[in-house]
């Protein structure tokens, strides 16, 4: 198996066995929390929570990320491949209504190997692929016998947005090729009789604060892509962070006025498949610690 790595749109091009790729990450799977987590969607964490799985290291580090002690690789710990596969089923037995893996890519292959060992053990929960979005159709490709849901965002829809906060002008052409490819691995979503979700595609939006105009372009793409084949979330937890003191323009807090006004438009655009957050969004309930408990 070759270990130059181009998993992501980075194309970093790097052996990762002696060096690491823009993720800040080799090739030993770093992990900093796995737990269950109620702070999804409702029909990804229902009552049980879910089965959530925090990778160390991103290939996006937006300088907005909340997560981002484990974002910059800087928080973790390694494990092999067969205790990641042990990790699904202690999330099964908790009551995890699915496995989570959150900030995957970069573990791409090493994800796909533990799976194997799951399932050939049993490992029957839906596995749920939480990705910014910013993603290959390789690499989409790869995961159709793997993923069963994908969690992924679409943050930008102008490449001066997506250059200035996180470093890959490419992200809109990169995350419409990559969603379209989920969409069509997955077909419409698909819910159990309890209202858990099964199969399909939930798009996460999240308001930057002074970035409504945009927002509401990145809303009217997805409605008039995509339609009712996706699940369409629109956030509003945006936490400012330490990192934010050379982004003065948004560093704060989104405003009531500016998510209502989200809202209305995605009601006017005919978006009926969408989950909205209350204003209590954006305290640090949302943000675990990641202390490396699970692993």
């Amino acid at each position: 198996m070759s270990t130059i790595c181009n998993i992501c749109p980075r194309n970093c091009n790097v052996d990762r066995s002696i060096n690491t790729g823009y993720c800040k990450e080799g090739n030993e799977i770093k992990v900093a929390r796995a737990s269950l987590h109620k702070w999804e969607e409702p029909c990804i964490s229902h009552t049980n929570g879910s089965g959530t799985i925090f990778f160390s290291g991103c290939n996006m580090r937006c300088v907005y990320c909340q997560n981002y002690p484990i974002s910059q690789g800087k928080v973790g710990k390694i494990i092999s491949v067969e205790k990641l596969a042990d990790i699904f089923f202690n999330l099964k037995s908790q009551g995890a209504h699915n496995i989570n893996m959150v900030t995957p890519t970069h573990f791409t292959t090493q994800i796909k190997q533990a799976l194997d060992i799951a399932k050939s053990k049993g490992m029957d929960l839906p596995v749920v692929w939480n990705t910014s979005g910013y993603e290959t159709v390789s690499t989409i490709k790869s995961l159709k016998d793997y993923v069963d849901i994908y969690l992924t965002d679409f943050k930008y829809m102008s490449e001066e947005t997506s250059k200035k906060y996180s470093n890959c002008p490419d992200y809109p052409m990169v995350a419409k090729k990559a969603l379209s490819e989920m969409v069509s691995q997955t077909g419409s979503p698909q819910l159990d009789e309890n209202g858990v979700m099964k199969k399909g595609v939930i798009v996460r939006h999240l308001l930057l604060p002074g970035f409504l105009e945009e927002s509401k372009q990145v809303l009217k793409y997805l409605k008039t892509e995509f339609g009712e084949k996706i699940i369409i979330s629109i956030m509003s937890q945006f936490t400012p962070t330490d990192n934010l003191k050379n982004y003065p323009e948004i560093n704060r807090k989104v405003t009531k006025y500016e998510y209502d006004k989200l809202v209305e438009y995605a009601e006017s655009i005919g978006i009926e498949k969408a989950y909205i957050q209350q204003g209590s969004a954006a305290s640090e309930s949302f943000i675990p610690d990641f202390d490396c408990s699970g692993i």
